[in-house]
């Protein structure tokens, strides 16, 4: 149905984003792709048009100076159709710390990024979509959101509150012909879990980039809420069943393990 229409995406220079633009490509749809780096956006571009044969537009638009970057996206995406909103940028701590360790402008770019963004171009977009009485808005989460999650207290808090957006969001628009799809990976190797050596070698529960989008996109308009990947969705369950304090406990466990592994690896590099 999107194919005449265009696709955005956020973040779409790396990891998920890339990946999730490269396979809706593949699907023929046509691409505005949305990210801060100019020239890793060109790269990006020419290799979905070398391979696909779609149309693409670059936006260059870093979501981390706030409220001030939408007017310009705004004018940038005036006079195209937009059938696709995928709301996939974010950023995640450098490693493991308390809420006092975090550096001011970190903290403000975790909210400015993470909430702001998927606010602010959901707004964009949803009347365009509303006016042609189709569309789809897939917000990615995490599942950090699973429950509060001590040394990465803010950014878990970020992804509370894109599950708690969309949910509501697709009650407000859902009868105006808008699917809304929460999307709430576990790990995955990227580099937002480049603190880690174990996350970014990957393993059975820790997909590419690559593997985890090609599920992710086959889910588009067949399921409402999902973690995009079929291991994951039997841990989501498995989680679930746990008390929110225990596996907040667990949480804390699993983040002080990579904050050492963090730290140890800075001692050796240094």
């Amino acid at each position: 149905n999107y194919h005449v229409l265009f696709s955005a995406i956020t973040g779409s220079t790396d990891g998920i984003g890339k990946q999730y633009a490269l396979e809706l490509a593949r699907r023929g749809c046509n691409l505005i792709l949305i990210s801060r780096n100019p020239d890793k956006l060109k790269a990006v571009a020419d290799e979905i048009e070398r391979e696909h044969k779609v149309k693409t537009k670059i936006v260059v638009a870093d979501f981390s100076l706030g409220a001030e970057v939408y007017a310009m996206i705004e004018q940038e995406l005036k006079d195209l159709p937009i059938g696709i909103l995928v709301n996939n940028v974010g950023v995640n701590y450098e490693h493991p710390m308390r809420l006092c360790e975090i550096p001011l402008p970190k903290m403000w770019e975790l909210i400015n990024v993470n909430v702001g963004a998927v606010t602010a171009m959901t707004r964009m977009v949803l009347p365009g979509m509303v006016s042609r009485g189709k569309g789809a808005v897939v917000n990615v989460s995490s599942g950090s959101e699973l429950q509060p999650l001590p040394l990465m207290t803010v950014y878990a808090a970020t992804k509370s509150y894109v599950r708690s957006f969309t949910l509501a969001l697709r009650e407000e628009y859902a009868p105006k012909g808008i699917y809304i799809q929460h999307l709430s990976p576990l790990f995955v190797s990227t580099k937002i879990n480049a603190f880690s050596d174990r996350l970014m070698e990957g393993n059975l529960l820790v997909p590419d980039a690559a593997t985890f989008s090609k599920y992710a996109v086959s889910t588009l308009g067949k399921v409402h809420n999902t973690t995009g990947f079929w291991i994951h969705g039997i841990q989501y369950f498995f989680i679930k069943l746990a008390p929110e304090w225990i596996r907040t406990k667990i949480g804390l466990r699993l983040n002080k393990d990579f904050r050492k592994e963090y730290l140890q690896n800075k001692v050796k590099a240094n």
